[in-house]
């Protein structure tokens, strides 16, 4: 939240009780929406697949993004492909951007962008993963694949 206290507070020196028209809120609500919790759904995909090995990691996407947090759970010899459009992105994160001034690149290194865990998953599984998560209340997306190479996260 550095970064966000920095771009609302300071830069633009809105009040946590200011109205956000893009938002439809005030700074306040926005910033303080409630995460969305993931431990039931996962445990539930877990233990669907208990004997075939259909899920290879799992990443809670914090600070730091996708890069970062995807990087720490990729074996050696085993990169990552995002396509930076294959989900929607909140308005939330569209709305710093501007009020701040910061660039894709920033945006995507500091915040996950409304990526908030990402399960590496066989592709011959992802459907129905996909489903199953969806049955909890969770939107998913395919945004990306592993590839043989450099340990490391790349756009497509």
């Amino acid at each position: 939240f550095s970064l966000v206290r920095k771009i609302v507070f300071e830069k633009s020196k809105l009040s946590v009780a200011a109205t956000v028209d893009a938002l439809g809120t005030s700074v306040g609500q926005a910033l303080l929406a409630p995460t969305t919790i993931y431990a039931r759904a996962v445990r539930s995909v877990l233990a669907h697949y208990k004997v075939k090995g259909v899920v290879h990691g799992i990443a809670h996407i914090t600070g730091g993004g996708l890069h970062e947090n995807l990087s720490r759970i990729l074996p050696a010899g085993v990169g990552v492909e995002i396509d930076r459009n294959s989900w929607p992105l909140p308005s939330v994160f569209t709305w710093l951007q501007q009020l701040g001034e910061v660039d894709d690149n920033e945006m995507h290194r500091v915040f996950n962008m409304g990526i908030g865990l990402v399960l590496m998953v066989s592709p011959y599984y992802a459907e129905s993963i996909q489903q199953q998560l969806t049955t909890y209340g969770l939107s998913t997306w395919l945004i990306g694949r592993a590839v043989e190479g450099e340990r490391n996260v790349r756009w497509t």
